[in-house]
């Protein structure tokens, strides 16, 4: 099979890992890497044998799939610039600032029959890969807590942090929402540090989703209360608890409770990520995180930023 010719669009931290992903793939051909900053471009580029570029303009037509790693208000334009030349696109979350911005992105490709995949990252946990299905959960909480970092401060903390959980949660429940409240605060920024919502699906569970970028501790946790099982999900460590009734019975009338702990090492969540993204080239198979998947987090994310005032 002839090797995709693959572009990596933007070096900062995350960008500078999807280029080793593709560099690393059989399949790939890193042909390419762009930054406004050339020493930027050109560190990672000589590591991969790649051209390194300040403009992506020249790309346009010559690659056949591209990771786009730059600020979320470049989101829509660069990959609106891509599908419209008849390149894949994964384009990192939030897929753009609008709902409609998403909403072009996705008819764009829909007609030019390409993949958008939008990069939600925790979707490839191994621990989340391994969260059985069976069950709708009925009641949902979550807690994504980082230290300070003014690496991704343009945005809020639902936009930055939170976006993972409820993108999980909308894939889990997979529900219409009835109703959201929302609460938080700035603290360190101009926008809102701390967040939690209380989000009411039309099939009745309720999710409580806590974010904050102002914690003295990392915890990236999420647990499922089912009809008849208890699951917790560990991100940070991979570690995935699952609790449910069994047959035997710990007191007269009341059945035992099943404990199985599962311990994925080694994981890395953005190498599965990209090569899902490049099976579904391939292949033709819709993406895991589609761009109408991208589009729901952003919307449900936009209408809690709204409830906290942000803009």
């Amino acid at each position: 099979m002839k090797k995709l010719k693959c572009a990596v669009i933007g070096t900062g931290y995350l960008g500078r890992f999807h280029a080793e992903k593709y560099a690393s793939l059989p399949d790939c051909e890193l042909v390419a890497v762009v930054d406004i900053n050339e020493e930027a471009a050109k560190a990672v580029a000589d590591k991969y044998n790649a051209r390194a570029l300040t403009d992506y303009q020249s790309l346009l037509g010559n690659v056949d799939a591209v990771s786009i790693v730059v600020p979320t208000t470049l989101h829509h334009q660069v990959s609106k610039d891509f599908l419209n030349a008849g390149s894949h696109v994964l384009v990192e979350k939030p897929i753009t600032v609008t709902v409609a911005e998403a909403d072009e992105l996705i008819a764009i490709a829909k007609t030019k029959n390409l993949i958008l995949q939008v990069g939600h990252l925790e979707r490839f946990n191994s621990a989340v890969l391994a969260l059985d299905k069976d069950e709708k959960p009925l009641f949902i909480e979550s807690h994504r807590l980082s230290p300070f970092n003014p690496r991704a401060n343009d945005v809020s903390v639902v936009l930055d942090l939170m976006i993972h959980d409820i993108d999980i949660i909308l894939a889990l429940v997979d529900s219409e929402i009835e109703r959201i409240d929302a609460s938080g605060t700035a603290v360190l920024t101009q926008g809102t540090d701390i967040a939690n919502a209380r989000i009411l699906f039309k099939n009745g569970c309720v999710a409580n989703v806590t974010a904050s970028r102002i914690s003295m501790k990392l915890e990236r946790k999420m647990r499922l209360f089912r009809p008849s099982s208890y699951i917790s999900v560990d991100f940070q460590n991979r570690v995935l608890n699952k609790y449910r009734t069994g047959s035997k019975e710990m007191f007269p009338g009341i059945p035992e409770i099943e404990t199985e702990e599962s311990v994925f090492e080694g994981g890395d969540a953005l190498l599965e990520e990209i090569k899902h993204f490049i099976n579904c080239i391939q292949t033709g198979h819709p993406p895991l995180v589609s761009g109408e998947a991208g589009r729901r987090a952003l919307a449900t994310a936009i209408q809690i930023t709204q409830l906290l005032g942000d803009k």
